[in-house]
């Protein structure tokens, strides 16, 4: 594996740089909570002109045939720049499905309104009793009987943005009495306009709505919206979970966040001296920052993979344990730098009509809050627990 810098990495990496430098500063670092819809769009759209929206799809669907050196780069420089991550549920997640496993029909319908931002995306997989063991969903799809549609009835829950969606990509139970439970499953693309579904806000402990319960009750969805083949849909969803627990890594963007906690250190005191100069907490982040760099060799090798056209193996499931566990000590670590200006904060709601400044420094606002949500980083996408089943039976065989 060539990870090394050649003139024209180089003069890629100046090329991302001039154009990162053009982006709108209410556009950088903020959450995808906290830029809302529009904001989201518009850096979207962004990308979509200048064509860089979809690094990791192939050329002849739009992707931008970038090397792993180049998708190392842009990942790095986004991160340094602080702009939003790309909403992952079109892009990175249901759009390799379709383009992998949809016919013609569907891949020139879906993927270039994906492409451009039009089309909003949601993930629906995860149900009330079945998260990590997603296998044992139980929102059913009757095949009408002309033929022609499904009749969708169930629940989804913690469904990210579902407030915003035009689509949703789903997991349903097609054949209830198949011998295996993952043999009966159905991927299924269903319109958030149909008739029948209801979307219901979750509000999170850091007090935000990112997350939905959405209900299926009597949904009409045509036969043409399902991916693959009836009762096959197990097979695709490992191929987008694959995807999905890759980018849920967030390398670059760590190590982003370990400079600015470096630089909390300098100015956060004890007992009159900078925490940085405090040993305990020298080896903390020595600790993380070792991790992370072992980290990052693995999710190197990923990307060389896929450049070589194989889909994300088991080898997902390792960047998804130690980047979410480095994402939760990170922000653990920064919520302990700060000391006590992180414990007061508010949530949305509470802000409304706030007239007094925030309490401490800017770098200490939000930290609590963003403490909180990142609790579920070892839950979404397989939780840890199965990620290390997949470990054990797949790359150690036991």
């Amino acid at each position: 594996m060539d990870i090394s810098f050649k003139p024209e990495d180089e003069a890629f990496r100046s090329e991302v740089r001039e154009f990162l430098a053009s982006v709108p500063p209410h556009l950088k670092g903020s959450t995808r909570g906290e830029l809302g819809k529009e904001g989201q769009l518009e850096w979207h759209r962004m990308l979509f002109e200048k064509g860089w929206v979809a690094p990791g799809w192939p050329e002849e669907h739009g992707g931008t045939g970038w090397t792993i050196t180049q998708k190392y780069i842009w990942q790095e420089e986004c991160a340094e720049a602080e702009v939003p991550i790309v909403l992952p549920f079109g892009v990175t997640m249901v759009a390799p499905v379709i383009y992998t496993f949809g016919d013609d029909e569907q891949k020139a319908k879906y993927l270039p309104r994906i492409l451009s931002g039009e089309d909003w995306w949601c993930q629906g997989y995860s149900e009330p009793g079945a998260g990590s063991d997603l296998a044992s969903l139980r929102t059913k799809a009757e095949l009408s009987e002309d033929g022609k549609h499904y009749i969708v009835n169930g629940q989804k829950t913690w469904t990210t943005l579902a407030q915003y969606a035009d689509w949703i990509f789903c997991l349903v139970r097609t054949n209830p009495d198949a011998p295996k439970r993952q043999q009966g499953i159905s991927f299924l693309l269903i319109d958030m306009k149909t008739p029948g579904i209801e979307v219901k806000p979750i509000i999170t402990i850091g007090g935000h709505h990112e997350v939905n319960d959405v209900f299926f009750t009597d949904v009409k969805v045509p036969v043409e919206n399902r991916i693959g083949e009836e009762n096959q849909g197990w097979t695709y969803a490992k191929v987008l979970l694959g995807h999905e627990r890759t980018g849920i890594a967030g390398v670059a963007r760590s190590k982003k966040a370990i400079e600015r906690l470096k630089e909390i250190m300098d100015q956060e005191l004890q007992d009159g001296e900078p925490l940085s100069a405090d040993p305990e907490f020298q080896k903390k982040i020595a600790e993380l920052e070792i991790d992370l760099t072992a980290l990052e060799f693995t999710e190197l090798r990923t990307l060389a993979a896929e450049s070589a056209g194989h889909n994300p193996g088991p080898e997902s499931s390792v960047l998804k344990i130690k980047g979410t566990e480095i994402q939760q000590r990170l922000t653990e670590l920064t919520l302990e730098a700060v000391g006590y200006y992180g414990y007061p904060f508010l949530s949305d709601e509470q802000l409304e009509g706030w007239n007094e400044s925030p309490i401490g420094p800017d770098y200490a606002l939000g930290s609590a809050p963003t403490y909180f949500n990142m609790r579920k980083t070892s839950i979404y996408g397989g939780s840890n627990e199965i990620q290390r089943n997949i470990i054990a039976k797949m790359i150690l065989g036991l």
